[in-house]
Parts: C-alpha cells; structure tokens; sequence
C-alpha cells in the first residue's frame, strides 16, 4: 500500500495548520477555518487559545448532518484559492470556496494528489486519442473534472445536486476553461444507462460519498452499491488506453476492501491483466501529524 500526500508546492493557499481532538485548524487562502474530523483522535498539538486566536471561523454541529459556523474574525462569505500544477501542464485552477452548513467549505485538497495523476494519464492518452473522454461520477465541485479539462479531455462531470454542480460550473469559469459537459442525475442510474447505449470512456473517476440521495430520492449506501457500480464502470472502461481512479473517504472502510472489489471485477470485466496501486491520502500538518483522508485504487 502506498501513502501520498498534497505538494506545498502546488497548495500556497492551502495548509493544515494543526489537528487533534476530533478537530482540524486548517488555511484556505487568507482565511482560517475550525472544523470536526472524526478521524483525529489524538490530541492537538497547539493549544485551543492559539486555534481561537488564529481562525476566522469555526463549525459547530447541531445535528448529525449539519451545523453553522461562529465568527471569530471578519471574513467574506466567498472567497477564491488557486491550485498550480507544477507537472508538464504548468496551469491553475481557481476555487470558489464557501461556508456550507454541512462543514464543507467547497473543496477537499487532499484529491489534488489524484488531480495530478489525472493530467498524466491523459497527456499520455493523448498521443494515441486526440481527445479522451473522462466520466467524473460523484463529482462535487469539480476539481477533477477541471483537472481533465485542462489536460485536454473532453469531460463528462455527473453529480446529483443541481446546487453543487452550479458551482463546479463556477469554478471551470473562474479556472478560464469551458466546454465541460453538466450532468445533474444519479451516478447509478447514469452509468447503467451509458452500459446500455455502449459508451466508452478512457478514464473514470469514481469518488462516491458514504451515503447520501439522486435528484428523485434514490438512495447511496456505500457497502450495498460500491461493487456493482465498480463492475458497471469497468464496462465503460477502454480496454486499452484508460486510467481510473476509485477513492473513498468512510471511517472503517479499508484499502483492503478495496483491492478485494477491485480484483474481483477487474476479473469478471476481462481487465484481469492490470496491476492497480491501492493506498491512503494524508495531509500532514504544520505541527507534524498526518491526518488520513481516505483510501484509494487507480491504474
């Protein structure tokens, strides 16, 4: 299993200042944020008096699935952060970032690890098919999807919400790209339709949330569907130019589940002969904790 972690290099407007008792004190830009991680269980490196000094923000949760955010410090209710690749594409994305009643404030910085390897495959991609096409299932607010847009791919950005795909919409504006392709629907229900029609993609980006609902109330829960969808994409999946790339972030779900779904449809799709890399996503802070971020598989 491999560990990777987010570059300073690529993240100036990001950092993970500190984390620990069940929190994590992190900088978007010029603004700081308190918010819950349920993965923390240590104890904070800082003192709290030094985080409440420092933040302009913290969460408090009033119910299991939302919360509202304190003020501590003037801030704006948006704001932009950038992410610059230093690989061979030498471009930036732009992030509209936004406090959310949900903890979220718009981005998870982590997946930069993976926005990397993205631009690789489809530069390499590229020299066989002029223009790959990339399906981002599960999408959010599209940092992967900006990701393959820039490296040249033509880009298929599915999320449920209408709301957060709006602001992926936002980010592609703000990032000077254009021509993703909108789809506001079930990932479930989106890929076994595009099974049917027998579509193909060269890439697929698979990075589904513990739980949660389609625009019509169907229903994600990721222990009953996760290996089905896998078996689905892998039918979508150019056999010979492609990259794919699955993450997970759900307390107790391990790499090890992973590579076991993995194995199994890549067998059953006749993909049997890919070696994937499986590992975990961290971000270390400042004052030298690495906090886990997920789990991951991609080839």
């Amino acid at each position: 299993m491999t560990l990777q972690t987010i570059s300073p290099k690529n993240w100036k407007d990001y950092e993970l200042i500190d984390s620990g008792d069940f929190q994590k004190l992190e900088r978007f830009g010029a603004y700081i944020t308190i918010r819950p991680e349920p993965q923390a269980v240590w104890c904070r490196n800082l003192s709290e008096s030094e985080w409440l000094q420092q933040a302009h923000v913290k969460f408090t949760s009033v119910s299991s699935s939302s919360g509202r955010w304190d003020s501590l410090k003037n801030m704006p209710e948006n704001w932009e952060i950038q992410y610059a690749f230093t690989n061979a594409l030498d471009k930036q994305l732009t992030f509209n970032l936004a406090l959310t009643k949900f903890k979220h404030v718009g981005i998870f910085p982590e997946q930069s690890v993976n926005w990397d390897f993205i631009t690789d495959k489809i530069t390499t991609i590229k020299s066989k098919i002029e223009q790959p096409k990339v399906l981002n299932l599960f999408a959010y607010t599209g940092g992967a999807s900006l990701a393959a847009c820039a490296a040249g791919a033509e880009t298929y950005h599915v999320d449920s919400i209408k709301q957060v795909v709006n602001w992926a919409n936002r980010n592609m504006v703000s990032s000077d790209l254009k021509d993703i392709r909108w789809v506001v629907e079930d990932a479930v229900k989106f890929v076994k339709r595009e099974v049917k029609r027998g579509k193909i993609y060269q890439g697929i980006i698979l990075d589904p949330p513990a739980y949660g609902h389609g625009p019509n109330g169907e229903s994600w829960k990721l222990e009953d569907q996760i290996n089905e969808m896998i078996n689905d994409v892998f039918q979508l999946l150019d056999k010979e130019n492609h990259f794919f790339i699955l993450n997970t972030y759900s307390l107790g779900f391990s790499a090890l589940i992973i590579e076991n779904l993995i194995k199994d449809n890549l067998i059953k799709t006749g993909l049997s002969a890919i070696q994937p890399e499986y590992g975990e996503l961290y971000i270390p802070s400042s004052t030298q904790q690495k906090l886990p971020l997920g789990v991951y598989c991609r080839f």
